[in-house]
């Protein structure tokens, strides 16, 4: 008997022809929540795009389910989490709609720069106003890139072509790729005061989320011009708003929002200072087939005993090598995404220890889980297929050592990650009953459980901390569902971890690091907890 596959969202035919010769297909866009949740044990493959939101609960009823394909890079939609335990491998398509964003970023650049938009509209109304649509030309301009991924690397190749000089950030790029790229590095700060116009390629984080603010923007230039069509949120919409009436942006080109569809933003009454349109970065025919293309491609692959090229959850590995370790592929991640948001600074190296029994064991896909977490904090479309080729074209390396010596635990998993600040480590295990446990942070011993939301500070190790901590966030209406200490006896410094029940926002953390003794403080986030 053929393998079913139902597909929910619309989908390019150059995908379902593929289906259509190797499974017995059903495709069904619309399908509501409830029609998706009573029919989904019928199938062995799921395939949708952004329309169709995959819960636990429909997880829960796939009684068949093997893969779930994402026609697109984001997979906000689905619950990775249940899908793992339930051994449903998802995958996406990370790199489909690279050249579609990066083009329609330099579109909307020169759309904005050379006032195309209304210019049209007035033509089109049987004007001819010349004079009321002079330009600004890229020649010569500084471009500043945020974030040097693909797309983010393809618009500053662009950029450099039509004479402009490029400046980047990106926390996983070293200076050295940068210059090899033709762009110059520089911190963000940098390259808000120097750029003229820049362009955002970063995914929303809790570091990224509003990255452009009133207070951001005042450190920009006079007349600097905005890009964003990355995503969502990393432009507060009423702030840039307040920035064009003023004349302190000079214009801006927005293709995501906060909202979508979109219904009410202060962009909108902007008027000719702004050229908006409904998140259009992956709407070409290329795109669309190249998409669909790719993941139905897996999707067959994979009912066909094969393996996924993009597995967003599950590793490309054997399954017996891969039963061997799955208790702890879980908290690997989340060790290596605490401690990507505990750093600063360009990764240089990542060290990979598995102590004890763990030693025994073949660790190549607790080393993807690793690098999934690590990268996946600052760059979309990471999995467990295309970490190790991202960290290789970062000049990140990586080196795996092993010991029997794994001191009071049966086996330890611990990460060292050197980068231009310093260096970081975190340790963890498994405790019975399969309790993933972070049991160290920079040699500080703990015992704490990753969590959705927690506050890291480093202090001095004096009273008071806990309890003036506890009074800022008691009096903002957070809830501490845990708190763990970590102390050595050689120093007069401590760690601790405090686990809320909700998201801390960042004049919250400004608080916290301003009591006297907070050395650092980090809001730590688990995506999929």
């Amino acid at each position: 008997m053929s393998p079913k596959v139902l597909v929910t969202d619309k989908l390019d035919s150059s995908g379902l022809n593929i289906l259509e010769g190797a499974c017995e297909l059903d495709y069904k866009p619309g399908t509501s929540p409830e029609e998706l949740k009573s029919c989904i044990k019928d199938y062995d493959a799921l395939l949708i795009r952004s329309q169709t939101t995959v819960t636990k609960d429909v997880l829960e009823q796939a009684s068949n389910l093997k893969i779930i394909g994402r026609a697109g890079v984001g997979v906000d939609n689905i619950d990775i989490g249940s899908a793992t335990e339930k051994g449903v491998i998802v995958v996406n398509s990370p790199e489909g709609n690279t050249v579609s964003a990066a083009e329609h970023t330099v579109a909307l650049m020169m759309s904005m720069m050379r006032k195309i938009p209304e210019a049209d509209a007035s033509v089109k109304a049987k004007k001819w106003e010349r004079s009321k649509f002079v330009g600004a030309e890229l020649n010569s301009r500084t471009l500043g890139v945020v974030g040097l991924g693909k797309i983010g690397q393809r618009v500053g190749n662009v950029a450099l072509a039509l004479g402009m000089k490029v400046i980047g950030f990106d926390p996983y790029v070293s200076k050295e790729k940068a210059s090899d790229l033709g762009f110059n590095k520089v911190e963000l700060d940098e390259l808000f005061r120097e750029a003229d116009v820049i362009t955002l390629h970063v995914p929303k984080t809790p570091e990224t989320e509003n990255m452009i603010n009133t207070e951001s923007i005042a450190t920009m230039k006079d007349g600097v011009y905005l890009v964003n069509c990355a995503r969502g949120g990393l432009i507060n919409e009423q702030d840039l708003a307040d920035a064009l009436n003023s004349g302190k942006v000079a214009g801006a080109a927005v293709d995501v929002f906060v909202e979508e569809p979109l219904k009410e933003s202060p962009l909108q009454a902007c008027g000719d200072k702004v050229v908006l349109t409904p998140h259009l970065g992956a709407s070409t025919k290329e795109a669309q087939v190249n998409v669909a293309l790719d993941v139905a491609e897996q999707i067959r692959d994979v009912l066909a005993g094969g393996v996924a090229r993009s597995a967003v959850n599950l590793p490309g590995l054997k399954p017996e090598l891969l039963k061997a370790i799955k208790h702890y592929l879980p908290l690997a991640e989340h060790m290596g995404a605490v401690l990507a948001q505990l750093s600063t600074g360009c990764i240089q190296n990542i060290e990979i220890e598995a102590l004890g029994h763990l030693a025994d064991k073949n660790i190549e896909g607790l080393k993807l889980a690793v690098l999934k977490g690590i990268l996946s904090q600052n760059i979309d479309g990471v999995s467990f297929v295309n970490a190790p080729m991202i960290a290789k074209e970062r000049g990140i390396k990586i080196a795996e050592l092993k010991s029997d010596d794994s001191g009071a635990y049966v086996d330890k998993l611990r990460i060292v990650m050197k980068t231009e600040d310093g260096t970081k480590a975190i340790a963890g295990t498994v405790l019975q009953e399969n309790i993933p446990t972070i049991i160290e942070i920079d040699s500080f011993p703990v015992n704490i459980q990753p969590d959705s939301h927690s506050v890291v500070t480093f202090h001095k190790d004096e009273p008071g901390k806990v309890a003036q901590i506890s009074k800022i966030l008691w009096d903002k209406g957070i809830n501490i569902s845990s708190l763990n200490l970590g102390r050595k006896d050689d120093t007069a410094s401590a760690v601790m971890v405090i686990n809320v029940d909700s998201e801390i926002e960042s004049e919250i953390l400004k608080d916290v690091a301003a009591i006297e003794g907070i050395e650092t403080a980090k809001y730590v986030r688990l995506k999929g907890i």
